[in-house]
């Protein structure tokens, strides 16, 4: 399994961690692992530590879920990712969307 999920001990916020390919072939399992969540009822944290590629469908895919969390600034957080993951949520300029440490 490339996906997995941790909700935090406060149960304010659940954490995605994605491993290897971060694109279209991890669709369902990526939104079944946020969806399992009522929509406006958590924060989210993407751990792309173990993330070697992202691709547009990825960035849809975030988006959907920016849609899917707790409406507030700070509601998706994008840490970890590698230079060519950072890279590519640079030039698509993702940090006004989201939060990236």
């Amino acid at each position: 399994m490339s996906i997995s999920s941790e909700v935090s001990s406060d149960e304010k916020s659940v954490t995605i961690a994605i491993a290897g390919r971060f694109d279209f072939s991890t669709h369902q399992e990526f939104m079944q692992a946020y969806k399992a969540f009522p929509k406006g009822e958590k924060n989210f944290v993407i751990d792309l530590t173990n993330t070697e590629y992202l691709d547009s469908s990825a960035m849809g895919m975030l988006l959907q879920l920016r849609e899917h969390s707790i409406k507030q600034a700070d509601s998706v957080v994008l840490r970890n990712g590698n230079e060519a993951v950072q890279d590519v949520l640079r030039i698509a300029n993702f940090g006004k969307l989201f939060t990236i440490q």
